[in-house]
């Protein structure tokens, strides 16, 4: 067996048929974002590209290439030896590193010395990044949206998961940012990806997508958390179909209260989230909101956000940027329960565009 080059076109269009993709970039690297199903086995890790790169600057290019070489022959010595034993000689891997070098090279030659047929990502994770921003700028043009509108409690991403459970195409941005788009939106314990890593899973969430049949997205700032929603599928949304989902106020509050569970018991946390909205609501309006939730009055509070800055803030906001707001299609529910929700979905599928019939 042997080693061959891919070009990062044909390793997007196949990436299914290898056995495993092996990132050969530090951790850190990694951690930022790669390729999809893709597994760390460094060549040097942090720490020893470090020690390497200043050996490269305060000894000399050849000292510095032979420590590396050391370090990297103990490293692919351990990833065979931990990873490999029980492999079959048909295990095909596609390897690959920031630029398709050294790094992604030296575990390549090792592996197809043994005698495994090993594909090796030309230009490595560098060149698939520039083909997964080529993509996002033309992927979302093939796509037909329904863009689902509603104020904030109005449980549109409940509606999206009901939608995808019925078999409807559907594009949950918040969850690929893990972050619900306010400013209580963060997750406990749930950290947003790297903006790299957000967009390549967008990317890997669109080409999973079928044009032709209908994709049901929630309408979106252009921004979720820190992360930024690309730019041609912003576009795309902003100028798609509107469905607008509208429920009670008192329905809102009960729908927030248990879907924001963790704020209730953690009273500070959300006093510190809600200190950033006092250049817009004033000192008074804050602290008194505050002093509501302090003294367990979350029902009040929550009302009080809806009230008197989210839906004010929402109605703006997606007039000024979403063309078919004004003619969107309205679907209003007593509540959000999952029986109302799976309803609510039925009756999008089935009335959501003229291909609908092959969801």
């Amino acid at each position: 067996m042997a080693t061959h080059p891919i070009t990062a076109a044909q390793a997007m269009a196949r990436l299914h048929e290898f056995d495993a993709v092996i990132d050969a970039r530090s951790e850190s690297e990694f951690a930022e974002d790669r390729l999809p199903g893709a597994v760390n086995w460094p060549t040097l890790n942090d720490a020893q590209r470090a020690q390497v790169g200043t050996q490269y600057k305060q000894v000399s290019a050849f000292d510095a290439r032979k420590q590396g070489a050391v370090l990297a022959a103990r490293n692919i010595a351990a990833h065979i030896e931990r990873e490999t034993p029980g492999l079959p000689q048909r295990w095909r891997p596609l390897v690959y590193c920031w630029r398709g070098g050294q790094r992604s090279g030296s575990l390549a030659m090792v592996l197809g010395a043994i005698g495994f047929s090993v594909a090796v990502l030309e230009g490595g994770y560098r060149e698939f990044r520039r083909a997964v921003l080529a993509e996002l700028d033309t992927l979302p043009l093939a796509l037909d949206f329904q863009v689902l509108c509603g104020r904030t409690g109005s449980a549109k991403s409940r509606l999206l998961q009901a939608l995808a459970a019925e078999g409807a195409q559907v594009l949950d941005l918040e969850a690929l940012a893990v972050h619900r788009g306010s400013v209580l939106g963060p997750l406990p314990g749930q950290p947003q990806p790297s903006q790299k890593a957000f967009e390549t899973a967008v990317w890997q969430a669109l080409r999973s997508l079928q044009p032709g049949r209908p994709v049901f997205a929630e309408s979106e700032s252009r921004t979720i958390g820190r992360l930024r929603v690309p730019a041609v599928l912003m576009e795309r949304l902003r100028a798609s179909p509107c469905v607008e989902l509208r429920l009670p106020v008192p329905a809102r509050v009960d729908f927030l209260l248990q879907d924001y569970a963790h704020f209730l018991a953690d009273t500070a946390a959300f006093c510190d989230r809600i200190d950033a909205l006092r250049q817009v609501q004033g000192h008074g309006v804050i602290d008194a909101w505050q002093a509501q939730a302090r003294a367990g009055d979350w029902a009040g509070v929550v009302e009080r956000l809806l009230t008197a800055h989210y839906d004010p803030v929402y109605a703006r906001s997606t007039a000024r940027n979403y063309g078919g707001y004004a003619q969107a299609r309205v679907l209003e529910l007593p509540d959000a329960r999952p029986a109302q929700l799976r309803a609510a979905a039925l009756a999008l599928m089935g009335n959501a565009a003229p291909h609908a019939t092959n969801a």
